[in-house]
């Protein structure tokens, strides 16, 4: 009965606009109710987060990450599977330590960000200056933190989105050089999240050229408070810390690729994706674990129905996006060949969900098609959203060379409580919330590789 309902339903959503064969939408029903009824998703990502746990790019865990997921698709039952090389930076961490000296001596919870150059064995300690954003620390004059370590407190602001992450983000990114321009010895950063644990997050940063590279750490939240109260009390407040990193020559990474042969329109892409490492302080379990599940999940639910599409379905799990994004803008150039003949990408990579609305780029004239294949969403609880979506991180590389995308909005309301955490771990994610957002995925992937739709040319973004 269930299933007759589902189908009603996304019959007389194509009533309105018919891009589907009813035989499509009987599938897409089967579907709908198969994935809501299956654990499969999450499985995977139990699976690989205790199996494999943190995948550093470059690192052994990351091979074994890359081996795990070839012999994953392969049992799944993929029509071809495969691994394309990416040369990828390769970083660890090593011994990490702050504490206050003066006037109130006491430990803080730091963490390096990636890329970070180490202290010298001994250390370093200097006084701290405070700037409340990336802003401030830009306006401080030539040589005013000369010997001292700049400090940047700029708190993320939570939402559904992530819409914080953007303001907050660019000081984690370019800060440590901006300081090191005015004479600083190190940058501390408030962590970049929407959590009060006492973890420090982590990320990747970039030197600049021409600029002498310093240690770059983040604090956590409730440390970050304490220097406040601290310097609010004392305008000399000395801090003390020993960064240990180190940096190796480049590593082979891969991208792995595991494919449902189309029918009739085989040489077409629907590509679906996530990104395969993680960071080292957690398990990677929102970051992007359930992405691999949400993705992979959909995938096996399409292979486990024995339904053949008219486009070819590819899964792309993509090597050291923490790092970059190096994995997709190698798959990027790998495949120029064919990027004409990618019918639509997205991508998951915000945490386990739920999804709640789907946004697009596509042409104009596609609209129309478009909110129909989103109207029979609407049963999973998804919401019609804007036409100027990225697709996620890794498909970002992509709309700028025509590909259409879609982004299915995933709620982060809490994902930057975790995320580059030692808490990025298997218990932050429910079990219904990335049940519905591989659901989603399989539904969308199934009618997007059925669909009777030109979706180009798309609006290309701004740059």
């Amino acid at each position: 009965m269930q299933r007759a309902i589902l189908a009603l339903s996304l019959v007389s959503a194509a009533a309105l606009a018919n891009p589907f064969s009813n035989a499509t939408l009987d599938a897409a029903a089967q579907l709908q109710q198969q994935a809501m009824q299956s654990s499969a998703a999450y499985q995977i990502v139990e699976d690989l987060t205790t199996e494999i746990g943190p995948r550093l790019p470059g690192t052994a865990a990351d091979m074994r990450a890359v081996q795990w997921a070839q012999a994953r698709f392969k049992a799944m039952g993929f029509d071809k599977v495969y691994i394309e090389p990416v040369q990828v930076p390769h970083w660890e961490r090593r011994a990490i330590s702050a504490q206050v000296t003066q006037p109130y001596p006491q430990a803080l919870v730091i963490t390096a960000l990636g890329n970070s150059v180490g202290t010298p064995e001994s250390g370093i300690t200097a006084p701290i200056v405070r700037f409340a954003t990336l802003a401030d620390l830009e306006a401080a004059p030539a040589g005013s933190l000369t010997g001292k370590l700049a400090f940047i407190d700029h708190q993320m602001e939570r939402s559904r989105d992530g819409r914080g992450y953007g303001p907050v983000v660019k000081a984690r990114s370019k800060g440590a050089s901006i300081a090191a321009s005015k004479g600083a010895v190190g940058l501390l950063l408030r962590s970049v999240g929407t959590d009060s644990h006492r973890f420090a997050h982590t990320g990747v940063m970039r030197y600049a050229k021409g600029i002498a590279k310093v240690p770059a750490v983040t604090l956590s939240a409730p440390d970050a408070d304490q220097l406040t109260r601290m310097l609010q009390r004392d305008s000399h407040v000395e801090l003390s810390m020993n960064i240990q990193t180190e940096s190796f020559s480049p590593k082979t990474s891969y991208n792995v690729i595991g494919e449902i042969t189309g029918s009739s329109k085989a040489d077409e892409i629907v590509l679906i994706g996530a990104h395969l490492d993680s960071w080292d302080e957690g398990t990677g379990a929102l970051d992007d674990g359930a992405g691999v599940g949400i993705v992979v999940g959909a995938a096996q639910q399409i292979i486990d129905a024995k339904l053949k599409p008219q486009r070819t379905i590819r899964v792309a799990l993509f090597a050291a996006e923490e790092i970059g994004l190096v994995g997709a803008k190698a798959y990027r150039d790998a495949h120029k060949g064919e990027l004409d003949k990618h019918y639509i990408a997205a991508e998951a990579d915000f945490g386990a969900g739920p999804i709640y609305a789907i946004h697009s780029r596509v042409g104009e004239h596609a609209l129309s098609d478009f909110n129909a294949m989103a109207k029979q969403l609407e049963s999973l609880g998804v919401k019609r959203g804007n036409n100027n979506s990225w697709g996620g991180p890794d498909m970002s590389v992509l709309p700028p060379l025509g590909v259409p995308v879609a982004g299915l909005a995933l709620d982060g309301t809490d994902y930057f409580d975790y995320h580059h955490t030692p808490d990025d771990t298997l218990d932050k994610i429910p079990p219904a919330a990335i049940q519905q957002s591989s659901a989603v995925y399989t539904v969308f992937t199934w009618l997007m590789a059925n669909a009777n739709s030109n979706l180009r040319p798309i609006p290309l973004p701004k740059s």
